[in-house]
């Protein structure tokens, strides 16, 4: 995903709709991705033990959906705005083999804070979804 310029909070209208964002889900993502964020769950990297857990097979960490949640906003934004919160929660499994389309909508608007409503959702329904409160700069004159 491209970095956009950084926006200021005048310039940003409630229902304003952020870019859609595909990502596709490798299997070398996904273990990658539990890897760098220390999650050695076998889920995350064992088929087997994925599937002998009741998976149909290993599936995306929180952490890693908590981190595309943000990285989405955050390049919507642009390099100068700063995420004050994140609250997702989890629902469809992200799969190997899948696609994970991130969508978001601001809601907000108060004073340099934005909040905007995101949903990443792959071909089973929603893998996550929440709010993102990000502080924009102030616009320089």
């Amino acid at each position: 995903m491209t970095v956009a310029p950084t926006r200021v909070a005048s310039q940003v209208t409630v229902g304003e709709a952020l870019p859609e964002h595909p990502i596709p889900l490798t299997r070398t993502f996904i273990v990658a991705t539990a890897i760098a964020s220390r999650d050695y769950q076998d889920v995350h990297h064992d088929p087997a033990l994925a599937v002998e857990r009741g998976s149909k097979d290993i599936f995306m960490n929180i952490l890693t959906s908590n981190g595309l949640v943000e990285s989405y906003v955050a390049a919507w934004a642009g390099p100068a705005a700063v995420i004050k919160r994140i609250k997702i929660r989890l629902g469809a499994p992200n799969y190997p083999g899948d696609t994970m389309t991130m969508t978001g909508t601001v809601s907000a608007v108060e004073g340099r804070l934005v909040t905007v409503e995101v949903k990443g959702v792959n071909s089973l329904g929603p893998h996550a979804s929440g709010s993102v409160v990000v502080e924009l700069p102030e616009e320089r004159a």
